[in-house]
C-alpha cells in the first residue's frame, strides 16, 4: 500500500485527464510516482504535486503523448493506483460532443447521469471469485460536482450544471444515424472515457465527478460541421487555461469526501460471505477490502 506520511488534515484530490493538466501556474509538483496494481500498469506514472494544503495526483489517462485510444485504456489499473497512492475523491476531465442545440462548444457540462454504450472494456473489480453489487442510481457525488460547477463559474466558463454523459467505445466518432439516436433520448454530451470509469470510481468507493469540455457538436447538427479531430484540437487548446483555473480553484474548496455515500458503497453491497470468498479475489482485493 502506498505510503501516506502526509497530513492527514490534507485533502487529496485525484485528477483523470490530459498529459498536461498538471500544467497549472502555482503548482508545487513534488514527483511522479510509478504505481503498479493488481489489474496492470496505470496509464502512466502519477504526478503527485500540492496547490495550498491540497494535495492533487494527476494521471494521464491516454499515456504520455495520448498514445492509448480509449477503448484499450486499463480503467481498473488507473482508479486502483489513485487509491493506492491516496486520492480521496476523483474528478474526470474529459472532451465531449454536444447533444444539445444550446450546448455550445467551448462550454463546460458538469456530468450528473450517464448511459453506458461501451462493449469491450473491463467494467468491475468483482468479475471472479467475490461478487459485490454497487449502487448507481446517482452515478457522481452531488458534494464533488456541486464544488466542481462552482469553480467552472468562477473560472469564467458557461456551465451546465447537470446533464447525461453517452459513452461509447470509438475510437471512431459516432455515424449520422447513431448521432441521432443518442439525442432521440436526451442526452446532453457524448465521449469515450466516463465509462467504466464512473463505475469503477463507485466500486473503489471514490467521490467521483465528470467535468466534460464541449469541443463540437457530434455530426447531427444540420449548420455545423461534423465532427475532426482538427475542430475539437482547436476548441481544446482554448479550454487548456480554462481547466487549468478550474482545477486550482477546486483545489480551495474541496468538499469534505468523508460525508459522501460514495465512500460507504460497498457498505451492504458485497454479498460473498467472507468464507466462501475465493482467496485470489481477496488477496486482489486488499487494496481495498483490506
Amino acid at each position: 500500500m502506498a505510503s501516506t506520511s502526509y497530513k492527514r488534515t490534507t485533502r487529496t484530490l485525484g485528477i483523470l485527464g490530459g498529459s498536461g493538466i498538471y500544467q497549472i501556474p502555482g503548482l508545487n509538483i513534488s514527483g511522479a510516482r510509478t504505481l503498479s496494481t493488481p489489474y496492470g500498469p496505470p496509464s502512466a506514472p502519477i504526478v503527485e504535486a500540492h496547490l495550498g494544503e491540497t494535495r492533487l495526483l494527476f494521471l494521464p489517462r491516454h499515456g504520455v503523448h495520448h498514445r492509448i485510444p480509449p477503448h484499450r485504456i486499463n480503467y481498473r489499473a488507473n482508479v486502483c493506483a489513485l487509491k493506492m497512492a491516496g486520492a480521496q475523491q476523483l474528478v474526470s476531465i474529459s472532451a465531449v460532443g454536444s447533444m444539445k442545440e444550446d450546448i455550445h462548444p467551448g462550454d463546460v457540462v458538469v456530468v450528473d447521469q450517464y448511459l453506458d454504450f461501451t462493449k469491450q472494456r473491463e467494467s468491475t473489480y468483482f468479475d471472479d471469485g467475490l461478487v459485490a453489487h454497487v449502487s448507481m442510481a446517482d452515478p457522481v457525488c452531488s458534494q464533488l460536482s456541486l464544488a466542481t460547477a462552482s469553480a467552472a463559474e468562477q473560472a469564467g466558463a458557461r456551465v451546465h450544471k447537470m446533464g447525461t454523459y453517452v459513452c461509447i467505445d470509438g475510437p471512431q466518432f459516432s455515424t449520422r444515424a447513431e448521432s441521432h439516436f443518442y439525442r432521440s433520448l436526451g442526452v446532453s454530451v457524448i465521449g469515450m472515457t466516463a465509462m467504466p470509469e464512473a463505475k469503477l470510481a463507485r466500486e473503489a468507493q471514490l467521490p467521483y465527478a465528470t467535468l466534460a469540455l464541449v469541443t463540437d457538436y457530434d455530426c447531427w447538427h444540420s449548420v455545423e460541421a461534423e465532427v475532426s479531430v482538427d475542430a475539437v484540437l482547436q476548441v481544446l487548446k482554448k479550454n487548456t487555461a480554462l481547466s487549468h483555473e478550474i482545477v486550482r480553484i477546486l483545489a480551495g474548496s474541496l468538499p469534505d469526501p468523508t460525508r459522501s455515500p460514495a465512500t460507504r458503497a460497498l457498505q451492504n453491497a458485497v454479498i460473498t460471505h467472507a468464507t466462501g470468498a475465493d482467496p485470489d479475489a481477496r488477496a486482489r482485493l486488499t487494496w481495498l477490502l483490506g
